[in-house]
């Protein structure tokens, strides 16, 4: 049987929160900026119920945390599982609609908004659509197309195009599809990507002329899913390279280049440099464990790679471990001055990934770090880039925001920073009504204009 004893993910803040709830009465410190309307929602595992045994920390039920901010007033915060098929039979409701699931039926990675839809993600899984107040509305479907492997939790929305680009891998050939999706909902590109071998691809990048894919060696294998219940498991012997395909490209096209052996969660963008792709990546040697991902010398790095010479040269930007990388996305593709990151915690913490009590700025012109150290006891997680359209005209005009758990209130807060002073005071913090588990990942999803 699965314990808070024998697994960390089960106890502390990573423990799952039992019920769903709405709350409109929330307590603000400082003053929330009146150009924020709209929502922040944070996804992560949550099982319902008794997880089962062996149980992984990926594969929790997903559940979706709240906060609207309109006209300087936080209006509501609530919580709501995503109703997968296990779950909607649990609580007694109607199968989801959409199509069946290639596989596995989860929802716990990602929450974005896009072209008017709000989409709770995980690959090899189907999206799931969510109304603004979270209620689950069914899978996904395209309107013209297929996705037939799911989509990555990781999409990208082109600034320019607006078009929502993402990929799906799969354990058998070609092993990875690269999908293209407008904004009426159709997949307007499917192109297979042939790899040797099956493996777990989390994240990917695009520039404005090209797409990255990380061939690396966390690779398929059902057997080990028997003692962990996640069936990857670290290769190194496989090696690991950049595939860097140009957009409207096919599968031959793509120029593999040899990289060091390592694996990275979260590129955090790349772009074009006249005859070079540049993608800057945090870094690590390599990724094991049993119940969630126990990661070796975890550094960001900036990877370059001449085109005309096929060769890819390394730069170290910060020594210290993080990730959860983040930009200002209407740069995405294009050269960014600004990347904001989360300070991972040492393996041994009890808060693991989540014990730093830091986020970092990052200035790649001037080869400069800032911090914000939210203080002791409190442990931030990723926090997201949200414009403010009267400094539309500098990259960091605007707020980072993300979620705060304060381990001595056992409370968990929405905290707004301005960008452009890092590492000064709180611009406002939103107290919730209960503590957030641990999760993954989340954006501020705007009301239409």
């Amino acid at each position: 049987m699965t314990t808070t004893e024998t697994n960390p993910f089960l106890a502390g803040n990573y423990a799952p929160v039992d019920e769903e709830i709405t709350e409109f009465a929330l307590t603000v410190r400082g003053k929330i900026p009146a150009p924020l309307s709209g929502r922040y929602l944070r996804t992560g595992p949550n099982p319902l119920g008794a997880p089962p045994d062996p149980f992984h920390w990926f594969l929790g039920n997903g559940m979706i945390h709240g906060v609207e901010l309109r006209d300087g007033q936080a209006t509501w915060y609530r919580n709501r599982w995503v109703r997968t098929a296990d779950v909607a039979a649990a609580f007694g409701e109607p199968t989801p609609t959409g199509p069946s699931q290639p596989l596995y039926d989860a929802s716990n990675t990602n929450v974005v908004g896009y072209a008017g839809r709000i989409l709770s993600l995980t690959e090899g899984c189907y999206p799931y659509e969510m109304s603004p107040e979270l209620a689950t509305l069914g899978r996904f479907t395209p309107s013209v197309g297929d996705l037939p492997h799911g989509l990555t939790a990781h999409p990208k929305i082109d600034p320019v195009s607006g078009d929502l680009h993402g990929f799906s891998y799969w354990f058998v050939e070609p092993y990875l599809y690269y999908h293209v999706i407008d904004a009426s909902g159709a997949v307007t590109v499917s192109e297979p990507v042939t790899l040797p071998r099956p493996v777990s691809m989390h994240d990917f990048a695009i520039t404005n002329d090209h797409v990255l894919f990380f061939d690396q060696p966390y690779i398929f294998d059902l057997a080990v899913a028997a003692t962990n219940g996640f069936p990857y498991r670290w290769a190194p012997e496989f090696g690991a390279r950049l595939g860097i395909m140009p957009r409207g490209g096919t599968d031959a096209d793509v120029r593999w280049v040899d990289t060091e052996t390592c694996y990275c969660f979260h590129p955090m963008n790349a772009y074009d440099d006249g005859n070079r792709v540049v993608v800057d990546v945090p870094r690590m040697r390599s990724i094991g464990g049993d119940v969630a991902p126990e990661v070796d010398d975890l550094v960001l790095e900036r990877w370059t790679v001449d085109l005309d010479a096929g060769a890819l040269t390394t730069e170290r930007l910060d020594d210290d471990g993080q990730d959860f990388c983040r930009i200002n996305e209407a740069h995405l593709g294009s050269r960014h001055r600004y990347g904001y990151t989360l300070a991972m915690g040492n393996p041994g913490d009890g808060d693991g990934p989540y014990g730093s009590t830091r986020i970092f700025k990052h200035d790649f012109a001037r080869s400069g770090r800032e911090q914000h150290d939210f203080g002791s006891g409190r442990h931030p997680g990723e926090f997201v880039f949200v414009n403010d359209p009267e400094r539309a005209g500098d990259e960091d005009g605007g707020w980072v925001m993300g979620l705060v758990f304060d381990a001595r209130e056992g409370r968990s807060e929405l905290v707004i920073l301005d960008a452009q002073d890092f590492a000064g005071a709180e611009v406002a913090a939103i107290e919730l009504p209960r503590r957030v588990p641990y999760g993954f990942h989340g954006n501020w999803v705007a009301d239409p204009r």
